[in-house]
């Protein structure tokens, strides 16, 4: 299905492109023909993100981002247009969260993940597509979620952001298909990469057992469903999210709730 040069004469922004999921697509997309360039707030993931794609000359472009300021993906967008004259598809990986109850998360932990997940993933979108893909009436654009079908127990601030971000996936996917625009999402579930080693041997072990495939997913399991989305081969799909979590959104879950907890208080 994914035929040698599917992606030649095509331009991808991967945002989070120098580790993980983001690396891992920007790794296939350029085994495809494309032409990628990759972000990240750091430039020493940027830089090694370079080398590990290895792409020819002319085939790579990376670039420091923080997608929490809208100028700095103006400038991104930008610098794509300028090493390459387009922007055919834009991968919204970059993000970021941390495993906490709600009730010991502070309002300036939730706003800054918040910020980062959707605020961040919608100035990265109007970036790319007010700046390159309207004018040219055509354009892809993947966001990558999380497993949030059941909520995000465990994590409110970034299921919060995720869910908005599905919604913006569906809003978008309607008003700019006008434009010739696509929008539309990935849902990972717990995949191990360096995303998740934050999160501890333990946590990783309950998701494993939470899941029906009873293992963990990887990020180039992940990449193939956002490279089939980002291509022509899904040119009738639009305001999708596809979930990539061996089973996990349907059955199992990670975080433990004690048993006292939702009873009335006692009198």
């Amino acid at each position: 299905m994914f035929r040698s040069g599917l992606f030649d004469g095509q331009v991808v922004i991967v945002t989070g492109g120098g580790t993980g999921i983001g690396l891992a697509t920007a790794r296939e997309i350029g085994a495809l023909g494309g032409r990628v360039v990759i972000a990240s707030r750091s430039r020493d993931k940027v830089d090694a993100g370079l080398a590990a794609l290895a792409l020819p000359a002319g085939r790579a472009l990376g670039q420091t981002c923080d997608i929490r300021e809208a100028a700095q993906c103006d400038a991104l967008v930008d610098a794509a247009m300028a090493a390459f004259g387009r922007v055919d598809v834009l991968v919204n990986n970059a993000g970021g969260q941390f495993p906490s109850p709600a009730e010991h998360l502070a309002s300036r932990g939730f706003e800054a993940v918040v910020r980062n997940n959707l605020v961040g993933t919608f100035s990265m979108t109007r970036a790319a597509a007010t700046r390159a893909m309207i004018p040219a009436r055509r354009g892809r654009i993947v966001n990558v979620i999380a497993d949030i079908a059941r909520g995000f127990p465990g994590m409110v601030h970034t299921g919060a952001a995720r869910a908005g971000v599905e919604n913006m996936t569906k809003t978008l996917a309607v008003e700019w298909a006008a434009h010739g625009l696509k929008v539309n999402a990935v849902a990972p579930g717990t995949i191990e990469s360096s995303g998740t080693a934050q999160y501890g041997d333990a946590l990783l072990e309950a998701a494993r057992r939470a899941t029906p495939a009873k293992r963990l997913g990887t990020p180039e399991e992940v990449a193939r469903v956002i490279v089939f989305l980002a291509s022509d081969l899904a040119d009738y799909v639009t305001g999708s999210t596809y979930y990539i979590d061996g089973g996990s959104s349907l059955w199992g879950d990670i975080l433990s709730i004690d048993d006292h907890q939702g009873a009335p208080p006692e009198r």
